[in-house]
Protein backbone atom coordinates (compact mmCIF):
# COMPACT_ATOMS: atom_id res chain seq x y z
CA UNK A 1 0.00 0.00 0.00
CA UNK A 2 1.65 3.24 -0.98
CA UNK A 3 1.90 5.87 1.70
CA UNK A 4 -1.04 8.18 1.15
CA UNK A 5 0.04 11.06 3.30
CA UNK A 6 3.50 10.07 4.47
CA UNK A 7 4.46 10.91 8.01
CA UNK A 8 2.20 13.43 9.67
CA UNK A 9 3.26 15.33 12.68
CA UNK A 10 1.37 13.99 15.68
CA UNK A 11 0.75 17.42 17.11
CA UNK A 12 -0.85 18.78 13.95
CA UNK A 13 -3.06 15.72 13.61
CA UNK A 14 -4.20 15.85 17.20
CA UNK A 15 -5.57 19.36 16.86
CA UNK A 16 -8.31 17.86 14.69
CA UNK A 17 -9.54 15.57 17.47
CA UNK A 18 -12.09 17.92 18.99
CA UNK A 19 -13.53 19.20 15.72
CA UNK A 20 -14.53 15.98 13.97
CA UNK A 21 -17.78 14.06 13.71
CA UNK A 22 -18.53 10.54 12.48
CA UNK A 23 -19.87 7.18 13.48
CA UNK A 24 -18.52 3.73 14.26
CA UNK A 25 -20.66 0.65 14.12
CA UNK A 26 -20.92 -1.25 17.37
CA UNK A 27 -20.30 -5.00 17.32
CA UNK A 28 -23.21 -7.41 17.39
CA UNK A 29 -24.20 -8.97 20.70
CA UNK A 30 -21.30 -10.74 22.36
CA UNK A 31 -21.09 -14.51 22.01
CA UNK A 32 -18.57 -15.97 24.43
CA UNK A 33 -16.13 -18.45 22.90
CA UNK A 34 -16.33 -22.13 23.82
CA UNK A 35 -12.71 -22.10 25.01
CA UNK A 36 -11.45 -18.74 26.30
CA UNK A 37 -8.36 -17.53 24.49
CA UNK A 38 -5.98 -14.83 25.64
CA UNK A 39 -3.25 -12.70 24.16
CA UNK A 40 -0.82 -10.26 25.75
CA UNK A 41 -0.22 -6.83 24.30
CA UNK A 42 1.93 -4.16 26.00
CA UNK A 43 2.13 -6.27 29.19
CA UNK A 44 -1.69 -6.41 29.42
CA UNK A 45 -3.65 -9.67 29.12
CA UNK A 46 -6.66 -9.54 26.79
CA UNK A 47 -9.40 -12.18 26.76
CA UNK A 48 -11.39 -13.21 23.70
CA UNK A 49 -14.89 -11.76 24.20
CA UNK A 50 -16.54 -12.13 20.80
CA UNK A 51 -15.96 -13.94 17.51
CA UNK A 52 -17.89 -14.01 14.27
CA UNK A 53 -16.46 -15.74 11.22
CA UNK A 54 -13.10 -14.02 10.73
CA UNK A 55 -13.30 -11.21 13.32
CA UNK A 56 -12.18 -11.75 16.93
CA UNK A 57 -12.35 -9.12 19.71
CA UNK A 58 -10.26 -9.18 22.89
CA UNK A 59 -10.53 -6.85 25.91
CA UNK A 60 -8.77 -6.80 29.31
CA UNK A 61 -10.29 -8.03 32.58
CA UNK A 62 -13.02 -5.67 33.77
CA UNK A 63 -13.92 -4.65 30.20
CA UNK A 64 -16.34 -7.44 29.35
CA UNK A 65 -19.09 -5.02 28.25
CA UNK A 66 -18.50 -4.53 24.53
CA UNK A 67 -20.65 -1.41 24.53
CA UNK A 68 -18.41 0.33 27.08
CA UNK A 69 -14.82 -0.88 26.69
CA UNK A 70 -11.70 1.27 26.85
CA UNK A 71 -9.03 -0.97 25.29
CA UNK A 72 -9.51 -3.62 22.62
CA UNK A 73 -7.40 -5.77 20.33
CA UNK A 74 -9.23 -7.06 17.26
CA UNK A 75 -7.86 -9.73 14.93
CA UNK A 76 -9.33 -10.03 11.45
CA UNK A 77 -8.27 -12.84 9.14
CA UNK A 78 -8.68 -12.94 5.37
CA UNK A 79 -8.90 -16.56 4.14
CA UNK A 80 -8.53 -15.64 0.44
CA UNK A 81 -5.43 -13.47 0.98
CA UNK A 82 -2.09 -15.26 0.75
CA UNK A 83 0.30 -12.81 -0.91
CA UNK A 84 1.51 -9.23 -0.74
CA UNK A 85 -0.80 -7.95 -3.47
CA UNK A 86 -3.88 -9.34 -1.74
CA UNK A 87 -2.73 -7.91 1.58
CA UNK A 88 -2.26 -4.44 0.07
CA UNK A 89 -5.74 -4.66 -1.45
CA UNK A 90 -7.48 -5.46 1.86
CA UNK A 91 -5.47 -2.76 3.67
CA UNK A 92 -6.47 -0.16 1.07
CA UNK A 93 -10.10 -1.31 1.23
CA UNK A 94 -10.08 -0.94 5.03
CA UNK A 95 -8.52 2.52 4.74
CA UNK A 96 -11.31 3.58 2.40
CA UNK A 97 -13.90 2.14 4.79
CA UNK A 98 -12.38 4.11 7.69
CA UNK A 99 -12.69 7.31 5.69
CA UNK A 100 -16.29 6.56 4.69
CA UNK A 101 -17.12 6.16 8.40
CA UNK A 102 -15.79 9.62 9.25
CA UNK A 103 -12.29 8.74 10.42
CA UNK A 104 -9.45 11.19 10.33
CA UNK A 105 -6.39 9.29 9.13
CA UNK A 106 -3.47 10.40 11.28
CA UNK A 107 -0.82 8.24 9.66
CA UNK A 108 -0.23 5.56 7.04
CA UNK A 109 2.97 3.62 6.46
CA UNK A 110 4.22 0.48 4.80
CA UNK A 111 7.18 -1.69 5.74
CA UNK A 112 8.94 -2.80 2.56
CA UNK A 113 8.95 -6.40 1.42
CA UNK A 114 11.96 -8.50 2.41
CA UNK A 115 13.08 -11.80 0.88
CA UNK A 116 11.23 -13.71 3.59
CA UNK A 117 8.22 -11.49 4.25
CA UNK A 118 5.77 -9.48 2.13
CA UNK A 119 5.25 -5.80 2.87
CA UNK A 120 3.21 -4.83 5.94
CA UNK A 121 0.84 -1.90 6.21
CA UNK A 122 -0.16 0.46 9.03
CA UNK A 123 -3.04 2.90 9.44
CA UNK A 124 -3.55 5.10 12.50
CA UNK A 125 -6.96 6.75 12.55
CA UNK A 126 -9.27 8.66 14.85
CA UNK A 127 -13.05 8.06 14.95
CA UNK A 128 -14.85 10.81 16.87
CA UNK A 129 -18.54 10.41 17.77
CA UNK A 130 -20.91 12.25 20.09
CA UNK A 131 -20.50 9.59 22.80
CA UNK A 132 -16.79 8.77 22.52
CA UNK A 133 -13.55 9.23 20.62
CA UNK A 134 -11.73 6.11 19.38
CA UNK A 135 -8.11 5.83 18.28
CA UNK A 136 -7.34 2.88 16.00
CA UNK A 137 -3.91 1.45 15.18
CA UNK A 138 -4.27 -1.19 12.44
CA UNK A 139 -1.51 -3.42 11.07
CA UNK A 140 -1.92 -5.78 8.12
CA UNK A 141 0.53 -8.67 7.66
CA UNK A 142 0.70 -12.27 6.49
CA UNK A 143 0.63 -14.78 9.34
CA UNK A 144 0.61 -18.56 8.81
CA UNK A 145 0.11 -17.93 5.10
CA UNK A 146 -3.04 -15.86 5.56
CA UNK A 147 -3.73 -12.13 5.52
CA UNK A 148 -4.25 -10.88 9.05
CA UNK A 149 -5.07 -7.50 10.59
CA UNK A 150 -4.25 -6.71 14.21
CA UNK A 151 -6.13 -3.62 15.38
CA UNK A 152 -5.40 -1.95 18.70
CA UNK A 153 -8.12 0.50 19.77
CA UNK A 154 -8.50 2.91 22.67
CA UNK A 155 -11.63 4.86 23.59
CA UNK A 156 -12.39 7.92 25.68
CA UNK A 157 -16.01 8.70 26.62
CA UNK A 158 -17.93 11.82 27.49
CA UNK A 159 -18.47 15.38 26.25
CA UNK A 160 -14.74 16.20 26.37
CA UNK A 161 -13.63 12.90 24.82
CA UNK A 162 -11.82 14.70 21.98
CA UNK A 163 -9.61 16.67 24.36
CA UNK A 164 -8.92 13.58 26.47
CA UNK A 165 -8.08 11.56 23.37
CA UNK A 166 -5.74 14.24 22.04
CA UNK A 167 -3.82 14.15 25.33
CA UNK A 168 -3.80 10.32 25.34
CA UNK A 169 -2.51 10.14 21.76
CA UNK A 170 0.22 12.67 22.45
CA UNK A 171 1.40 10.67 25.47
CA UNK A 172 0.85 7.14 24.13
CA UNK A 173 0.36 7.08 20.35
CA UNK A 174 3.95 6.53 19.19
CA UNK A 175 4.55 3.81 21.82
CA UNK A 176 1.35 1.94 20.86
CA UNK A 177 2.41 2.05 17.22
CA UNK A 178 5.91 0.71 18.01
CA UNK A 179 4.48 -2.10 20.13
CA UNK A 180 1.95 -3.03 17.47
CA UNK A 181 4.58 -3.18 14.72
CA UNK A 182 6.75 -5.42 16.95
CA UNK A 183 3.82 -7.60 18.10
CA UNK A 184 4.34 -11.19 16.96
CA UNK A 185 2.28 -13.22 19.44
CA UNK A 186 -0.87 -13.22 17.30
CA UNK A 187 -2.98 -16.36 17.75
CA UNK A 188 -3.01 -18.41 14.56
CA UNK A 189 -6.17 -18.49 12.46
CA UNK A 190 -6.05 -22.27 13.09
CA UNK A 191 -6.61 -21.54 16.79
CA UNK A 192 -9.08 -18.69 16.31
CA UNK A 193 -11.09 -20.45 13.60
CA UNK A 194 -10.75 -24.21 14.09
CA UNK A 195 -12.56 -26.32 11.50
CA UNK A 196 -15.97 -27.65 12.53
CA UNK A 197 -15.95 -31.29 13.64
Amino acid sequence: MPSLHGLRRWAASLLLAGALSGAIAEPAASRPPATPLTLTFADQTYLLRWSSQHQHEFTPAGQEDLSRWTDMVTINTYPGVSDGDGLAEVANRALGNYRRHGATVLRTASLPRTPGQPAEHLVVALFPTRAFSEAVFARWRLADGRGTAVIVSHRRYGPKAGDAMAAWLKANGPAVERRLMAFDQVPSHRVLEPPSP
